[in-house]
């Protein structure tokens, strides 16, 4: 592994930085420290310039090698498409964008050998086969804006896509200064950073927040628990790291449990809390072995617990949604409410979500006689 540059602070390279990059790398990330980039004068990354974003090289590895077969027209379409400047979107409706181009695919136009056109969806990422993607963690990745450069502490990229930024602070320093002396900055300076992004880690190494893209501070929450909710809860660094980053976790993140809502102020980007990654997860396991289950309990899950303001109609939309997508079968979804307001507040949430998209039915229980 490369050893720290001298322009790092020293102790907090040392004390969280490095072992956060030996954590990634445990996991099977690659990593690298791209202090050197510009050394011969070209960037080893294929960057032309320190604006760019998007490793395009791994970009178009990745979709090449997810894509047999795929000529390289179209190969040159998706990575245009992916690449697009969307600096003059809304940053959120950009951002939104491109994660539906990710999630979903890019359509491009093929034309056969005896001129037939035809659309194919191309795929950025491959959700099933985590090991099927590259997935990089770079140290000392400048960035340039309009005005200035910035360069983040780490940054996680999937098939050459910029999804996770991570920010350190010394142990002596609270975890929120790195929100407010250096995100609010990046997302100032170097807002073209953002588009492609995921989720955002905050970390003194004992004190960490995860955060969704555009999160205002107070919508940081801490990731406490790795594998069920009965267990222990530690906020630490490592704990964040092993709980969404590992490859399967952050991807299952991205596809299933990223929503963006419709609101009066304007779109919002949602990432799951802790709990509910968990709950809706052992949820959709037990909807899995339900089917080896003795007949006359095949449709016994169990209870999901949630408190008041916990986000009990998000863990449904997550719920909904991972089954839908991840699941074979010919699903439909009944709730059941005790209150007309809670069935308006759940539909509303399903419909500003994209849950759904169908007019709202109603089945009402006639009253006892």
């Amino acid at each position: 592994m490369t050893p720290p540059s001298p322009a790092h602070d020293y102790g907090e390279d040392a004390a969280i930085e490095q072992p956060a990059i030996q954590l990634f790398a445990s996991m099977g990330w690659e990593t690298v420290n791209l202090y050197n980039e510009w050394a011969s004068g070209k960037s080893t990354e294929g960057r032309q310039s320190e604006r760019e974003i998007v490793l395009e090289a791994r970009l178009r590895s990745a979709i090449e090698r997810l894509n047999p077969g795929l000529p390289p027209s179209a190969i040159d379409q998706a990575v245009e498409e992916v690449t697009l400047d969307r600096s003059r979107m809304i940053p959120v409706n950009a951002n939104r964008e491109l994660w539906a181009l990710m999630r979903d695919g890019v359509k491009v136009r093929v034309v056969d050998d005896r001129g037939r056109a035809e659309t194919r969806t191309v795929r950025i990422v491959d959700w099933r086969n985590p090991e099927a993607n590259e997935f990089l963690l770079a140290s000392q990745f400048w960035v340039k804006g309009d005005m200035h450069r910035r360069r983040p502490d780490l940054i996680g990229f999937v098939n050459g896509l910029p999804l996770l930024v991570v920010e350190l602070k010394k142990f002596s320093v609270p975890v929120k200064a790195a929100y407010d002396d250096n995100l609010t900055d990046y997302r100032d300076t170097i807002p073209h950073l953002f588009v492609p992004n995921a989720l955002i880690i905050l970390s003194n190494g004992a004190d960490t927040k995860v955060g969704s893209t555009f999160a205002g501070w107070q919508f940081f929450s801490e990731w406490k628990r790795i594998n069920d909710e009965g267990e222990a809860g530690i906020v630490s660094l490592e704990t964040v790291i092993r709980g969404m980053c590992a490859k399967e976790r952050l991807l299952d993140l991205i596809e299933n449990f990223t929503v963006f809502e419709e609101a009066n102020a304007g779109l919002i980007k949602k990432l799951a809390k802790n709990h509910q990654y968990l709950g809706v997860n052992r949820a959709i396991t037990e909807v899995i072995r339900s089917k080896d289950r003795p007949e006359g309990e095949a449709g016994r899950l169990g209870v999901f617990w949630h408190t008041q303001g916990s986000g009990k109609s998000l863990s449904m939309v997550f719920f909904c949604q991972k089954i839908l997508r991840t699941v074979p079968g010919n699903w439909t979804f009944v709730i059941v409410t005790d209150r007309q307001e809670l069935d308006e507040q759940i539909y509303k949430t399903f419909l500003s979500t994209g849950a759904v998209t169908h007019t709202e039915v109603h089945a009402d229980v006639a009253p006892s006689a």
